[in-house]
């Protein structure tokens, strides 16, 4: 009898999982079904849910429109330029926080974890200046700049390193290791899982960043792909075959970094939430 109710209970919580996958499926599959339909169609009321004919020159129209080549070298600068600053840097202070010993460390984590309360809209007009003042406006550079720093990843990579043993230290410094050599040499390599975590989550941050983009690059050819689609959006009428058509040929990376990544994704996240 227990067997048979944990059978039921399992059967039960698998089918909740799947009608629930199936609608978070509704959006994209209704995105696909879209990007090969008329105007007409995308507009009709009641909605049409197959079309008539397939349209798949709404994907090569769309690329003729605006400069995709452009927008996927302008991303992949920037999630790379972001994902090795704040690995880098997040890694080094989350270090520094968790296992150094130094006057103000409590204050100093305590202003990182400031920052995570502060919506992040009040850093654009400071951001936007300094980047002015740089001569940085309409650069991949001015893209990369407020995403090399990271509180999230500070607080993310010290859960990490806190939960190391501190065994690993003592017998590094017997051995004649320096603070840098520790961390690098012995440290590091452990947290890799916090590390590929914290690059998975830049990597979405940055390629789903809008107002950023929009905000400090005005050409066409600086743009990265959440702002180059948001060009399609009319004031008045919308192509929305072409602009879900753009969508699809916009997101297909990050599908791919998520089925390659996924495992250290789950893991990393499973583990940073292992202690506080």
């Amino acid at each position: 009898m227990k067997n048979s109710s944990i059978n039921k209970s399992n059967k039960l919580t698998h089918t909740i999982l799947i009608v629930g996958a199936m609608i978070m499926i509704v959006p994209f599959l209704w995105m696909v079904l879209t990007s090969i339909k008329t105007v007409a169609e995308s507009t009709q009321i009641p909605p049409k849910i197959f079309p008539n004919e397939i349209m798949w020159n709404n994907y090569p129209a769309v690329m003729k429109i605006l400069p995709f080549t452009s927008f996927y070298i302008n991303t992949i600068l920037m999630i790379i330029g972001r994902v090795l600053g704040s690995v880098l840097f997040s890694a080094m202070a989350a270090y520094a926080c968790a296992r150094l010993k130094f006057p103000g460390k409590n204050i100093f984590f305590g202003l990182v974890l400031f920052q995570m309360m502060i919506p992040g809209q009040l850093f654009i007009i400071p951001q936007f200046l300094i980047v002015q003042k740089l001569g940085l406006l309409n650069t991949v550079s001015a893209l990369i700049i407020p995403g090399v720093v990271s509180a999230f990843g500070t607080f993310l990579l010290r859960q990490f390193f806190m939960g190391l043993p501190k065994d690993l230290e003592e017998a590094a410094k017997l051995d004649g290791c320096t603070i840098w050599q520790t961390f690098y040499k012995i440290m590091l390599p452990l947290a890799r899982s916090g590390l590929v975590a914290l690059g998975i989550f830049t990597a979405l941050f940055s390629f789903k960043d809008l107002m950023w983009p929009l905000i400090v690059n005005m050409s066409i050819d600086k743009m990265t792909l959440s702002s180059g689609l948001a060009s399609l959006q009319g004031q008045f009428a919308t192509n929305y075959p072409q602009l879900m058509a753009g969508s699809l040929l916009a997101i297909w990376p990050m599908l791919l970094l998520f089925i390659i990544f996924q495992k250290k994704f789950i893991e990393g996240i499973a583990t940073s939430g292992g202690k506080l």
